[in-house]
């Protein structure tokens, strides 16, 4: 494929020489009239006209010229970023062939490479380290800015069948949440002089290139704001475009895209523990779990005590059910019993009440009316609220994906981007920036002994361990490991580090130092994940990729009143569960003729609903007619009995039933870890890969990402026998219940009491 652009190109360059000499010379000159600090469009002479009638459009060559553009070729580059846009086009058909690969893809989403709109492509080599992070950082942040660009990375060269860089760009995208398709190339496009640039087009017409050295955030800015203009100038004149959302009923902003990464990552107990702050007089540990989207609260010993965020997104409110997007650094404040967070993708810095168990947000300030109706309250909740309550007036630029949090000795905070660029002084009191410093070594005057601090912590560690982070640090020249600063904290005698390459978390001795696994525990107090179910208020018509794998369905026919469900799992031979499963860990959801009841210890025959759907209509109701509404929250462990047998376990539920179609739907989280047979001998690191991918059913999936995440779970030094991951449970139990049996009085209803065995089998 690849031979039928370069021929095209090949005859694109020779054309202008047979054009008459002055239309040509004359052409050359419009370019160097350019200004050198501005990009502009040169269209070509009329007589050097090029139609290629498989793209079916007249392309514009587009330059940005600068000081160092006689350095490089003009004529090269416009023929090369047609090239890749062309052949960007002709992969969307095939997302998979013999010469290319997307990687980052949803499985089953046509509509993700779509023909249409704004799009901005990240062409170049992506294994450049530092200096892709920096421009990644860049681009991410046009992508915050506006939601509906099109943004597409491109890596070609003949490294796109190594399975050590397919790895290697899967934890690119897991530890820089990068969530647009990448697209690998085997092809050896013609080299930029200047390196990897940044292509700018709309609908793949006219191209702007830019040289990503020379890159202007504020002047890539603009010119995306004109597309856009433009492009809801044609909207206004009748053109529309598909809508990208599949629900019925789901609030626009809260739609968060994750990374597409066909892999057993995000049932990891941990996924990307990034950053760990400690409060020692109150023996507490708070762990940054960041691509999990929240903040475990556990104590020394590792008893996990509580969790701060429910999933992605951006909300306040208490512990349960306010939202976080990768939260990065945290530092606690011993004055005030409180945390404050670093919200990276979010831009923002939270404030988390202990005491109170409520997340509020420090920065950015809103103007959010404290008095809201009901009616406006039931409207958000809806998504059909009004977004003018939002402040309009933050600057895009600042705090721009913030990652590290310090204090200063006035009381400051300190924030730094990863790639160490920017430096925000924050007010902690109002939550205002007060100053930005955006050179390295003035960002080293200021806070250069604190990251130093933290530096030497980490070179106590063990050395074998410093050399698996040295080959995956992102730090600037002459700050080693200065990217890792927010991974590590004193704790007591002890000095605590997350490994975001073996996804786990090191507690190191600082007097013997020996190093050993810091082991957490109490996993029901996380609850149930949130990618492992569907919220009730988001009715999908179609299921969202990776969600829509069950378990089992079975279907009953039975009278009409109470039915006792008992749901026996049986976990795979292989496998063991690691603690037994808590009702925190499990949700129960009832659709159609049936409501889900709990019974009340001690009290027979008594039953409560506590559906979901039913809460919230409940919570409406005491808005409505309680001036101040009293929420009573039963002892989970009180409402039901979730029995563990060897190889088995077991999750009851009870329903009530009326004539009709029901369905009852039970999601659970068993966390589980390789069995240990004293028995066999010991296999392979790569077998045991194997099988935790068997496990979480992933050997049918395939393709570069099963192969590049057992790479990576290769990675670990550790035996993966002791990794810890979650296995989600999807069980669909449908009934189709039948009338009321007929009784001698016709005006009395036979209610009966049913009850039915599920066996669900885990084993692959």
């Amino acid at each position: 494929m690849y031979l039928k652009y370069r021929f095209r190109r090949q005859i694109s360059q020779l054309l202008p020489c047979i054009l008459k000499r002055n239309h040509l010379l004359q052409w050359r000159e419009d370019i160097i009239l350019c200004s050198a600090s501005s990009l502009i469009s040169v269209p070509r002479s009329p007589n050097y006209n090029v139609c290629d009638a498989n793209r079916g459009f007249h392309s514009q060559s587009y330059f940005q010229v600068s000081n160092k553009i006689p350095q490089v070729s003009n004529e090269s580059i416009p023929p090369l970023v047609n090239d890749i846009l062309s052949f960007i086009q002709s992969t969307f058909k095939d997302p998979q062939g013999r010469n290319h690969c997307w990687l980052n893809v949803p499985e089953g989403d046509k509509d993700c490479l779509k023909k249409d709109g704004t799009f901005l492509v990240f062409a170049g080599n992506l294994f450049e380290g530092y200096e892709t992070v920096s421009m990644l950082e860049k681009v991410r942040t046009l992508q915050q800015r506006f939601p509906q660009l099109c943004i597409i990375g491109f890596h070609f060269g003949s490294s796109m069948n190594s399975v050590a860089n397919q790895s290697y760009l899967v934890e690119l995208t897991m530890k820089e949440y990068i969530t647009f398709p990448i697209l690998l190339s085997k092809n050896s496009f013609l080299e930029m002089e200047n390196g990897p640039c940044c292509i700018l087009c709309k609908t793949f017409r006219n191209p702007v290139s830019y040289h990503m050295k020379e890159l202007d955030l504020g002047m890539l800015n603009k010119a995306i704001e004109e597309i856009q203009v433009q492009q809801n100038g044609n909207l206004r004149n009748g053109k529309s475009s598909k809508p990208n959302l599949k629900s019925t009923w789901v609030k626009q902003d809260e739609v968060i895209k994750e990374p597409e990464l066909p892999s057993p990552l995000q049932n990891l107990l941990l996924y990307y523990p990034g950053c760990v702050s400690a409060d020692e007089i109150g023996d507490r540990l708070f762990l940054s779990d960041i691509n999990h989207h929240r903040i475990i609260i556990s104590d020394g010993n590792g008893k996990i005590m509580d969790s701060i965020g429910s999933g992605p997104g951006f909300e306040d409110g208490e512990f349960e059910s306010a939202k976080l997007l990768r939260p990065a650094a945290s530092i606690y404040d011993d004055a005030e019993d409180c945390l404050y967070i670093v919200d990276s993708e979010n831009k923002a810095i939270r404030r988390a009440d202990l005491g109170r168990r409520v997340l509020e947000t420090l920065y950015p300030t809103c103007s959010i009316r404290k008095n809201e109706s009901m009616w406006t309250w039931i409207l958000d909740k809806m998504g059909f609220a009004s977004n003018d309550t939002k402040s309009k007036e933050i600057d895009y630029q600042m705090l721009a994906i913030p990652w590290h949090l310090m204090k200063s000795a006035d009381d400051d905070l300190l924030i730094l981007n990863r790639s160490f660029e920017i430096l925000w002084i924050m007010d902690v009191v109002s939550g205002k920036i007060k100053e930005v410093i955006e050179e390295f070594p003035k960002i080293m005057e200021i806070c250069g002994h604190l990251i130093t601090e933290k530096v030497s912590l980490l070179k106590q560690m063990p050395k074998d361990w410093l050399q698996l982070q040295i080959n995956a640090d992102y730090s600037p020249k002459g700050l080693p490991f200065g990217s890792h600063i927010s991974s590590v904290t004193t704790f007591q005698d002890h000095i605590v580090v997350c490994d975001t390459i073996e996804q786990r978390v090191l507690i190191a001795n600082r007097e013997s130092g020996v190093c050993s696994n810091f082991q957490l525990s109490k996993f029901g107090t996380l609850g149930l994940p949130y990618w492992a179910s569907f919220p009730l208020e988001k009715v999908y018509s179609e299921a969202p990729s990776g969600r829509g794998h069950i378990d089992h369905i079975q279907s009953f026919s039975l009278l009409p009143g109470q039915v006792d469900i008992k749901l026996n799992v049986d976990i795979p031979v292989d496998a063991e569960v690691v603690e037994p499963l808590e009702e925190g860990c499990i949700w129960r959801q009832a659709r159609g003729a049936a409501t889900v009841v709990l019974e009340r210890e001690g009290v027979v025959g008594s039953s409560e609903k506590v559906g979901v759907a039913q809460e919230w209509y409940d919570v409406l109701d005491n808005l409505a007619f309680s001036p101040e509404p009293e929420l009573t929250v039963e002892d989970s462990a009180t409402t039901s009995v979730v029995n563990s047998e060897d190889k088995k376990t077991c999750i009851n539920c009870t329903v009530n039933i009326s004539p009709g179609t029901s369905e009852v739907i039970i999601y659970a989280g068993l966390y589980l870890k390789l069995s240990r047979h004293p028995d066999i001998e010991e296999e392979s690191q790569e077998k045991y890969a194997a099988r935790i991918f068997k496990i979480l059913n992933m050997e049918k999936r395939g393709g570069i990402g099963r192969d590049s995440c057992i790479q990576l779970l290769l990675k670990s030094k550790t035996d993966l026998r002791d990794l810890i991951f979650m296995k989600p449970l999807h069980a669909r139990i449908r009934i189709n219940c039948l009338d009321h049996p007929k009784a001698e009085n016709v005006r009395e209803i036979i209610e009966t009491k049913s009850s039915i065995d599920v066996n669900v089998s885990l084993v692959t």
